[in-house]
């Protein structure tokens, strides 16, 4: 019995001291307390270091340095696990293929955190890229945000791939060929694509406004995407509309009005005299001209005239301008309008003419004896025989 426990003894100094790898099981120990040490280390550093600094970021009056510890504080919290990782595997010691195993790790972790960093401090540049949107429009300048976001992606992932020893160029050549058959099968794809970048050139339209494309849609637009633009119709409904469509098709801005058109004819009875449409037209051009809703020449047309004979009614055209382009807003006016004009007539003893059309008769007919019709001969003969 006591040369067997002595024998068990020697196998588990054998295992403790060869382990794995040749390696101690000591040594794993260690190296698994050394990353333990870090983990708690990262949550002191979170918890003194980046609270202060995230209190005295929140001291300042800018927001591009709250947003720039927003973005990076997530990768920076990481770096603890990195350097736990990488001082453990040191300590071990490894040779051989666990080795540049190890290595490989350690690389592809660091390019991890720096590409991670890198991506997110793509967003507190917003602060500096809304000044380019003098020359571009918001949703270009989005566009730039999301290609250099992209670009971060794809060269931290072939930058982990060439560590691994994936040569990344043959894998380039092979989509560039594959590029050129999906191209065949995807020109519409790079089409409304181009479309999109003439769309926000041009400054046609921008995210928030109000366009019309007839047969197409009317509402706000919400977003311009590589594809598709985002078009939120007036009953809450979203259409995603192809670029290039709207691009090749008339589109009609209404939030770019500088101005928001009335155009009325309003029908007066012929029984007005000559004076009450001078009243009148007199009337309506005062309100207009004096009230502080409507536009004034030049900066836009105003006409309040006696426009023409109608079938049923003298016409009194009145063209002007409201200074909002605020539908709401334009609607009030319009409605004020409507009043002042109602209240105008009905003050100077007129009418307004109903839509209708009159029938003159210059004679009535008289009274005719009615005609008389025979009855059919094959009917008579057939009412004698039953007789």
């Amino acid at each position: 019995m006591t040369e067997d426990l002595a024998a068990f003894w020697e196998l588990v100094k054998d295992v403790w001291v060869n382990g794995l790898y040749g390696i101690n099981i000591g040594r794993y120990v260690s190296a698994v307390l050394i990353l333990v040490c870090f983990l708690l280390l990262r949550r002191l550093f979170t918890r003194f270091v980046l609270s202060r600094v995230r209190h005295l970021t929140d001291r300042t009056t800018t927001e591009f340095d709250d947003s720039l510890m927003a973005a990076l504080e997530a990768p920076i919290r990481f770096m603890p696990i990195v350097l736990g990782l990488f001082f453990a595997t040191q300590y071990l010691s490894l040779d051989g293929l666990p080795a540049t195993f190890m290595h490989r790790v350690n690389q592809s972790l660091i390019v991890f955190v720096i590409f991670w960093g890198l991506f997110n401090f793509v967003g507190p540049l917003t602060f500096w890229f809304k000044r380019l949107e003098r020359l571009f429009t918001p949703s270009l300048v989005e566009w730039l945000i999301k290609a250099m976001k992209g670009a971060f992606f794809f060269i931290g992932a072939a930058t982990i791939l060439e560590v691994w020893g994936i040569q990344v160029g043959p894998i380039i050549a092979g989509l560039g060929l594959l590029g050129v058959a999906v191209a065949l099968g995807a020109q519409d794809l790079f089409k409304n694509l181009i479309s999109g970048i003439l769309i926000l050139a041009e400054r046609r339209f921008m995210r928030g406004d109000w366009i019309r494309v007839d047969g197409v849609v009317e509402g706000t637009v919400e977003s311009i995407g590589f594809r598709s633009t985002l078009v939120r119709r007036f009953d809450k409904a979203p259409v995603y509309v192809p670029n290039a469509k709207l691009s090749d098709s008339l589109v009609i801005n209404f939030s770019q009005m500088t101005h928001r058109r009335i155009y009325w004819n309003i029908g007066i009875k012929y029984s007005a005299t000559v004076d009450q449409l001078r009243e009148i037209r007199n009337g309506i051009a005062t309100y207009v001209t004096s009230s502080p809703d409507f536009a004034k020449p030049p900066l836009a047309e105003m006409f309040v005239r006696i426009d023409g004979f109608g079938e049923s009614a003298i016409d009194v055209m009145l063209y002007c301008f409201t200074k909002t382009t605020v539908w709401g807003e334009w609607l009030k006016i319009k409605e004020e309008l409507a009043y002042k004009i109602k209240e105008i007539v009905e003050n100077v003893g007129a009418e307004f003419a109903l839509p209708g059309r009159s029938l003159y008769i210059e004679t009535l007919p008289t009274e005719k004896p009615e005609a008389f019709i025979p009855p059919d001969n094959a009917a008579l003969e057939e009412e004698e025989g039953e007789a």
